[in-house]
């Protein structure tokens, strides 16, 4: 046997868009049966947030047996600076995290929702990997930018997620101009979010700072019995009276 064939192999593990919400979404209903088959047998695992992995697993374990107790699995949480700073641009070596694969084990890196190292930690991850000469395999599962994209009848050609916009308000105002700016030039939508105890206030600057014909989508509870997905022009925004609500959504504006 070869040294690459002892080596195990980095899984992306997607697991449901439910987190944070307040209900959830049967597990069988979002994720293929082969993903929810691999994630019962690997027996490592690097994540963001243990505590929501744990509770992944346990709605994993009921159809497919974990490979062992939740207590005897290897957490391991990504460190609290590359929550704050972000990992995308080579900023934390994660090699020393995949020892496991190297001496033959499967891994898996998993978010506390949807797709990891899509508008979530764990891209440093799988840039050690192919480093490291692993093999990284995506599962297929809920990917909430492209889902909120699709739905929205914007330009699903030409697309860009930038990720927060700034908290100061003027900033934020400025921001959005630029990015309405480029895509009312060039056609391609702009995706953001939110935390979202602060959708409110973005709701409302993008009612105030954008234009009357670009068009402004907003996906929330995406998967969820209490999905809302709409796409309209900012002028028949202006004249709704409802807002936004306080969970996880996906915003974008195009032409």
């Amino acid at each position: 046997m070869t040294a690459q064939a002892a080596q195990g192999t980095l899984y992306l593990v997607p697991t449901p868009l439910d987190f944070g919400c307040g209900s959830e979404t049967p597990i069988a209903e979002v994720l293929p049966q082969e993903t929810l088959r691999v994630a019962s047998r690997v027996g490592h695992w690097i994540t963001e947030n243990a505590k929501s992995t744990r509770a992944f697993l346990k709605r994993v374990d009921p159809s497919h047996p974990l490979v062992l107790p939740i207590q005897q699995l290897t957490i391991t949480e990504l460190p609290r600076e590359v929550h704050k700073k972000g990992d995308h641009a080579g900023e934390f070596d994660a090699k020393p995290m995949l020892k496991a694969a190297l001496a033959g084990h499967d891994m898996a890196l998993v978010s506390e929702a949807g797709m990891p190292a899509v508008a979530d930690p764990g891209s440093s991850v799988v840039r050690a990997a192919h480093d490291l000469g692993l093999r990284v395999v995506p599962l297929v599962g809920p990917v909430s930018l492209l889902l909120a994209l699709a739905a929205s009848g914007l330009n699903g050609q030409n697309f860009a997620f930038v990720g927060y916009l700034p908290q100061d308000a003027a900033a934020r105002t400025q921001r959005l101009r630029e990015l309405e700016a480029l895509a009312l030039k060039t056609g391609q939508t702009q995706l953001f979010i939110e935390t979202p105890y602060r959708n409110p206030a973005l709701w409302d600057a993008l009612l105030r700072g954008l234009q009357n014909n670009t068009r402004l989508a907003r996906a929330s509870g995406l998967t969820l019995a209490s999905m809302d997905v709409r796409c309209h022009s900012v002028q028949a925004w202006r004249k709704q009276p409802a807002g936004v609500s306080a969970q996880p959504t996906v915003f974008a504006i195009g032409k």
